[in-house]
């Protein structure tokens, strides 16, 4: 009974089906010089022939490597982060390596069970997006060699980030409110306890004070995407409503439209068919694409031994004017 047989085919299996060595085989599957062009031929009909697939598993971990990284993002259902996954797996991919994902859910405790599952699963590095400040609980694994970056939201000083500027877009957004003539508008973001958030509500801050305006916390709501709609109708209907609006996100961008009021507005992150609605809509866009790239590249630069000192990267955003943004008070 040949190994065949029993299962998946083998390189002995091929260097039996070709009559050659099995040093022959290995320098086939392998690319290396020292074989005749007619020998190459015999193997590579035989391989062919009984579907043998090369063991990566045993290749790479004879090199010390799983050939697997972690990617933690919030949610993998969110339009945002499956750019950006995509991002990562395509750089894996040139790497030679695969990408196991999961979804915290803003859950900083299921952040640190997915993390450490993907540890136990012997991965060689990780892209976490977090969802909570303390990673403490990752410092043993870091210590034992896996190599970490953050992105999107910083993870600590000691860890190599990647961000997006949020700050600067809230406020290149809130900005051209203002410069629309817009004296009262309101900011409606996700909670202010996410980095992001927090980010994007200093810079709406930062724009009101450059304009000698006044921050009125009854313009400002927080909170999950679900109650933004319900936030701004409040908004809307006191004595002194806003005029325009500046989203935090996509989600709450469409919140805000689904109230069916019409008002000068601006959200951060672009969205499909934010084009094509009347007015068009017009945002602050970052690049998801651009970020998990950069975090897969950087992740793959440590991997290859680059020991410099941990970088922070961010990322620019720019203003997208399509008409929602230009709207006159």
């Amino acid at each position: 009974m040949t190994e065949s047989s029993r299962g998946r085919p083998t390189m002995k299996d091929v260097a039996s089906a070709a009559g050659v060595a099995l040093k022959t085989v290995s320098r086939v599957v392998n690319g290396e010089p020292g074989v005749t062009l007619a020998t190459a031929e015999r193997v590579t009909t035989a391989i062919e022939r009984l579907g043998y697939r090369r063991n990566e598993s045993a290749r790479v971990l004879r090199q010390g490597r799983t050939a697997s990284i972690g990617l933690v993002i919030e949610d993998v259902a969110d339009p945002f982060y499956a750019g950006l996954s995509r991002a990562v797996e395509d750089v894996a991919l040139r790497h030679g390596s695969l990408v196991l994902s999961g979804s915290s859910g803003e859950d900083p405790r299921r952040e640190r069970e997915l993390v450490l599952t993907f540890c136990s699963r012997g991965v060689d590095g990780l892209i976490i997006v977090p969802a909570g400040t303390d990673h403490d609980y990752l410092r043993p694994e870091l210590d034992a060699g896996i190599a970490a970056v953050f992105a999107d939201r910083p993870g600590g000083p000691d860890a190599d980030t990647v961000l997006c500027d949020n700050a600067g877009g809230a406020y290149a957004g809130v900005s051209h409110l203002i410069r629309h003539g817009h004296r009262r508008v309101a900011f409606v973001g996700d909670s202010a306890s996410i980095f992001t958030s927090g980010e994007r509500l200093r810079g709406y801050r930062r724009a009101l004070g450059e304009a000698g305006l006044p921050f009125d916390t009854s313009l400002v709501a927080t909170g999950p995407a679900r109650q933004a709609g319900l936030a701004l109708i409040r908004m809307l209907s006191g004595d002194d409503p806003p005029t325009a609006v500046f989203t935090g996100n996509g989600r709450i961008t469409v919140a805000a439209l689904r109230t069916g009021r019409r008002l000068a507005l601006v959200g951060f992150d672009d969205f499909e068919l934010a084009d094509l609605l009347d007015p068009g809509v017009t945002v602050v866009a970052q690049d998801p694409v651009r970020l998990g790239a950069t975090a897969a590249e950087l992740l793959f630069r440590r991997l290859s031994g680059d020991l410099g000192s941990p970088e922070r990267i961010e990322l620019p955003t720019r203003l997208i004017p399509r008409g929602s943004g230009e709207l006159p008070p």
